[in-house]
């Protein structure tokens, strides 16, 4: 997103591990953004010992939710303290799963995590499951995508595979949209978010 030199006070730090307020969000690119830096992970270690950290941001969001459409809280692909916070803290859920058998069999811990979460939020959903990294010339990844299909709903259409301009649009700080608007990228993107908006049951347009 180009933003640099991130302060941990400026992250979701204090929220999670003090139960302070959201920091201001930095605006770019016509969004509001609460950053992240990699040694927010250290909040891992502190949460454990404050009763009801997980549900820390929640409390927070509750504050400002009248101000936005749409929030959504980009997780840490893990069952740790901070994706907890994540979830705990929305009202759906977006799941990518790889077209990998990696994927397919790592269904079986999604169903334990969701368990969990439900202690504490029993409402909370999977909105949409996202397949990604897909490239249809491959059999393997056909036939984990009829899988996916198989098992789970609602599917969105998948991901595909096309690292290079994703790579180079963060080493640019631009989202894909800005970086490279014409290319197929971007449209999968905008295909991507028209399946979110309508799984969130909000309206999509595109803006220039």
């Amino acid at each position: 997103m180009g933003v640099d030199d991130v302060d941990l006070a400026s992250t979701v730090h204090p929220v999670a591990t003090e139960g302070k307020p959201l920091p201001k969000p930095v605006e770019i690119h016509q969004l509001h953004l609460i950053p992240s830096r990699v040694d927010l992970a250290l909040a891992e270690a502190i949460m454990p010992g404050r009763i009801g950290a997980e549900l820390a941001l929640r409390r927070a969001l509750q504050t400002v939710n009248s101000h936005y459409d749409v929030v959504l809280i980009d997780s840490p692909p893990s069952v740790g303290k901070l994706a907890a916070l994540g979830a705990l803290a929305s009202d759906l859920l977006i799941v990518p799963i790889p077209t990998r058998i990696k994927g397919i069999n790592a269904l079986p811990g999604l169903t334990a995590v969701m368990d969990m979460y439900h202690s504490l939020r029993p409402e909370l959903q999977v909105g949409l499951y996202v397949p990604t990294l897909y490239d249809a010339r491959r059999g393997h990844d056909r036939e984990m995508l009829e899988l996916i299909r198989a098992q789970l709903s609602p599917v969105a259409e998948p991901l595909p595979q096309r690292e290079s301009i994703w790579m180079d649009s963060g080493l640019a700080g631009q989202p894909v949209s800005l970086f490279a608007p014409s290319s197929k990228v971007a449209e999968d993107v905008r295909q991507l978010t028209r399946s979110v908006a309508s799984a969130l049951q909000v309206p999509y347009e595109v803006r220039a």
